[in-house]
């Protein structure tokens, strides 16, 4: 089964490929697809959704998986992230891929054992987990994050 985990963010979001069979993990691809914060915001949410959907297309992934919605102490940021999310769900409705959403404390328990763990902690047992992969980015090692969680959790 190839499981896409998604991080969703109108500056950077990242995406993670990872192939579960059974109890064992291994690496497929992932990457980040950054927005370029000059263009207007439907330009940019059209780049994230073509993105998408062109990993989408070039790795015919099973199901998908992203983190909830978190709210930020700012509500312009709330909606930026609620936009690009949007945006990234689109390409996946548009290939009937099934997702589930998965809360942020959920995937660092999932993938580190504690709901409190730091990002540090998650990238490093990320290197366990996937040994020699070289994550090139937060984005892209979240995204990561959310596909072992989803593996772990069975797509719930």
């Amino acid at each position: 089964m190839l499981i896409l985990g998604l991080d969703p963010s109108l500056s950077c979001t990242g995406w993670g490929i990872v192939r579960s069979e059974g109890a064992r993990l291994s690496h497929v691809a992932h990457g980040q697809v950054p927005t370029d914060p000059k263009a207007p915001m439907a330009a940019r949410l059209h780049h994230l959704h073509d993105a998408i959907a062109a990993v989408i297309g070039a790795h015919s992934p099973d199901r998908a998986a992203v983190e909830e919605v978190f709210l930020n102490k700012n509500p312009q940021s709330t909606l930026k992230l609620a936009q690009a999310r949007g945006a990234v769900l689109a390409a996946c409705g548009q290939a009937s891929l099934p997702v589930s959403e998965h809360a942020a404390r959920l995937v660092k328990k999932a993938v580190v054992g504690t709901g409190a763990a730091e990002k540090q902690q998650v990238q490093a047992m990320l290197k366990i987990l996937l040994p020699g992969v070289k994550i090139e980015g937060a984005d892209a090692a979240d995204a990561l994050a959310v596909a072992i969680a989803d593996a772990h959790l069975g797509g719930r």
